[in-house]
């Protein structure tokens, strides 16, 4: 393609004209950031074929990640830095007066995920290819993303995340590989054959979308498939084209549909199977092409299944072994629970999904057909091993009371089952999966979740990475381990005064951004307190808010009180049908408008709430961060990973022993972090005791009492029904997550936050030992374990 910066501009000038018959001169921002992804695709599509060549040569065996979300972000950066080849374009475009800057802003975050499960999946296909494994992707080509949110008056306002109107050039097309997807109809027994048929469906096109998934510094290039639905020609009689059109269109339309109505989860319903049947109809294809049959599939792919959206690959995979591969049942089912692993991502029993047996019937007629089988052959295993333990057996089962338990069915269907951090995997062992385990033991195991470094660190912050380099050499990219090396230096007061040099920066391009975008002035030289992530009661922004309260009345109130200046910084989509977290993020701006404007009290406190958090947004935002919030009730969070991106760019973890911030403190250990809090035992033993009531704590610490009443007594709102819903929630739904409990430990948590802060050498001490202790949380060695416990994958040798 082009080696050196002439080759790139002679390249780039002859596709400006090719394309759009104009000179780089005369063509359009838009025109040159098109042909600039376009040359980059182009780029990484030598070693996409060449991989793709290894792996068929070789027989190796293959990685598939199926999975409702992929959080790309951006792409344009990161493929070029991975290349080598971002300075010979930087200075290729400025040859031509172009900043490669003002290309790079125009490219969208892919609306193809929403929170930690889609950027988790995006971390793991870029550790995959960055260590040479050949792991793949599979998921939806969705037209719109979750939504785009705009905060009006302090509310949210969800509009449609337009995430392609300027093309998405990294994916390529390939009609060759459609498959059809049946859904609707009934099922028949063939007499002749012997076999269940699949009559009088509704059939739709899967079409694959291929994008490489480009390695770092390697030939290593994988493939994330997203699938899209388009018409078939084979329409049901008598029916609607119309109609069927937009049915078919329905399926990519939107990530996660409202399912709210019965309407909303078949349509759900019918994405996790539009994109799971395609994935594994493709995987089966690519096997024939090299091996006579499915004997050795197990021995040559393992997929993972990140939740349980995809779970229905377990009994599709069954259906086609059976139904267009003659297998009996036991060789299949053989094949089949060699062949999956699961990962579940929750403790909440309201996220691990279910849905209606009606629904399912009818959706998808065989596929039931077979879970019901796969239900009647495990509970005749259980009643065995349990010697008709009915209480067991009631627990256990796949089906009941009308309803499929799809994790449930993924558990009995996969040769693995993880929780993704220790706390959440011992949890899931002693708790909530403890029947499975005692019939399983051997397929529970624990995958800390890991963020890609290069992204997370050696990209989005060239100043710290610079600095690190200069300090321990440049290994680390490769070896995030390597970040250790840091140890030796964080007590030399010149690195230190680097560091808070660097941090001190990029804050002010975070200052820059809030007074652009929210037009709010913030002091730089003030405590960055950030938490960025899905708006949810468990995640307890509500928490932090109310502290943020407490903060602003103790000023009022108490002429002497003074804090630490501190700037509080928001960031969360809520849920559209979400009215409890909808009405959160308006009390925090509500909130934001009075302490922001009140002369008294705004140099030493300001509340920011930044809009449409996402990819891009955070790369701007982790590395400015002084403070990380991780404040959930403990034994809620699986993992978190935003915890683990603050933390590599230099954060103090201030959190509850909950998800991974466990295993942060046990790295940093208790001194270079803030935790606070009930912990998980305490949690489960309070509320197991009953003795917990919301009003005690009301009434005994007036800090509570007049924070509380703020809500409902017009202090942040002229209307003082506006906030009722918190106030009911917190205290005549008695406080579900403890955060009345909680409070006193976090208003002290955050004093000894404001107290280290003061003694500058000493908190950049702090943040150093944070950035050497953050190797462990890198994607590669989450996927260096997988490798080596559940997918035994064997590096590609070019």
């Amino acid at each position: 393609m082009f080696k050196n910066k002439e080759e790139f501009k002679f390249e780039f000038s002859r596709r400006i004209i090719e394309s759009y018959g104009r000179t780089v001169e005369e063509a359009h921002i838009t025109e040159k950031f098109l042909t600039l992804e376009t040359m980059v695709r182009d780029y990484a599509s030598v070693n996409w074929a060449t991989t793709k060549s290894v792996v068929k040569n070789n027989e190796q065996k293959q990685m598939h990640y199926f999975s409702m979300e992929f959080l790309m972000g951006r792409l344009l950066v990161n493929n070029m830095m991975n290349l080598g080849i971002y300075d010979i374009a930087k200075e290729g475009l400025a040859d031509y007066g172009i900043n490669i800057h003002d290309l790079e802003e125009l490219e969208s975050d892919a609306g193809l995920g929403n929170g930690g499960l889609g950027r988790l999946a995006a971390c793991f296909m870029d550790s995959l290819a960055s260590l040479d494994y050949p792991g793949h992707g599979n998921s939806i080509r969705y037209e719109y993303g979750l939504f785009k949110q705009k905060i009006e008056n302090g509310y949210q306002i969800e509009l449609p995340d337009q995430w392609m109107k300027t093309g998405f050039m990294w994916e390529v097309r390939k009609p060759k590989h459609r498959v059809p997807v049946k859904f609707f109809g009934r099922v028949v027994w063939n007499e002749s054959t012997g076999r269940w048929e699949h009559v009088d469906a509704v059939v739709v096109n899967a079409v694959p979308y291929d994008v490489p998934v480009v390695g770092n510094d390697t030939t290593t290039t994988n493939t994330l498939r997203l699938w899209s639905a388009e018409p078939s020609d084979d329409i049901p009689a008598n029916s609607d084209f119309r109609q069927y059109v937009q049915n078919v269109r329905d399926i990519c339309q939107c990530l996660y549909p409202d399912d709210s109505t019965p309407a909303g989860k078949m349509l759900r319903l019918k994405q996790e199977y539009f994109f799971t049947a395609a994935g594994i109809a493709a995987i089966v294809k690519a096997h024939l092409r090299v091996y006579p049959n499915l004997d050795n599939f197990h021995e040559k792919n393992v997929i993972q299944l990140n939740d349980t959206h995809p779970v229905l690959a377990i009994p599709e995979l069954m259906r086609i072994l059976i139904d267009e591969h003659n297998y009996e049942w036991e060789d299949a089912w053989d094949i089949v629970t060699q062949t999956f692993a699961y990962t579940n991502h929750t403790i909440l029993a309201e996220a691990l999904e279910t849905w209606p047996i009606s629904t399912m019937q009818t959706l998808l007629p065989r596929v039931y057909q077979i879970i019901e089988e796969i239900h009647r052959r495990f509970i005749g295993y259980v009643k065995e091993v349990s010697h008709r333990d009915q209480e067991l057996i009631d627990r256990v089962m796949i089906l009941r009371d009308g309803t499929v338990y799809m994790a449930r069915l993924a558990i009995v269907g996969s040769f693995s089952v993880n929780g993704v951090a220790q706390l959440h995997t011992d949890i899931l062992k002693e708790r909530e999966l403890k029947d499975f385990c005692d019939i399983f033991p051997n397929k529970f195991n624990n995958k800390t979740n890991g963020v890609t470094h290069r992204r997370w660190l050696a990209y989005s912050n060239p100043q710290l990475a610079s600095l690190i380099t200069e300090t321990i050499g440049d290994t680390w990219v490769k070896k995030p381990e390597h970040l250790e090396d840091i140890m030796e230096h964080v007590k030399d007061p010149i690195l230190q005064n680097r560091f808070l040099d660097v941090k001190r920066e990029r804050k002010q391009i975070l200052a820059d951004y809030i007074k652009e975008h929210n037009g709010i002035e913030v002091n730089v030289d003030s405590i960055f307190d950030i938490q960025v992530k899905r708006l949810h009661a468990y995640k307890r922004q509500l928490l932090n808010i109310l502290h943020v309260i407490y903060e602003y009345q103790e000023m009022k109130s108490n002429p002497n009180y003074r804090i630490y200046p501190h700037t509080y910084i928001f960031g969360a989509k809520a849920a559209s049908a979400y009215y409890f977290a909808k009405k959160v993020i308006k009390l925090i701006n509500s909130v934001a408008d009075v302490v922001n404007n009140d002369p008294e009290t705004n140099q030493y406190l300001k509340v920011v709430f930044l809009e449409n958090y996402g990819v891009t947004l955070a790369e701007k935002i982790m590395p400015a961060a002084d403070v990380s919030e991780q404040i959930s009730t403990a034994g809620k969070e699986a993992s978190g990973t935003g915890n683990m991106k603050f933390m590599m760019n230099g954060a103090i973890t201030l959190g509850t022993l909950d998800g991974a911030n466990v295993e942060i403190s046990e790295r940093v250990g208790d001194e270079n972090c803030v935790i606070f809090g009930l912990k998980d035992q305490e949690v489960k033993d309070l509320k197991a005791s009953g003795n917990y009531h919301a009003w005690d704590y009301y009434n005994n610490d007036m800090r509570i009492r007049r924070a509380v009443d703020s809500l409902v007594n017009g202090t942040f709102h002229e209307n003082k029904e506006e906030f009722r819903v918190i106030f009911e929630e917190l205290m005549n739904r008695n406080d579900e997550y403890l955060l009345l409990a909680d409070f006193a430990s976090y208003v002290d948590a955050q004093h000894r936050v404001a107290t280290l802060y003061q003694d500058k050498n000493k908190w950049a001490e702090i943040c150093l030992v944070n950035i050497a202790k953050s190797g462990f949380f890198s994607s590669d060695r989450t996927i260096e374990q997988y490798v080596h416990d559940i997918w035994h994958l064997e590096k590609l040798k070019f």
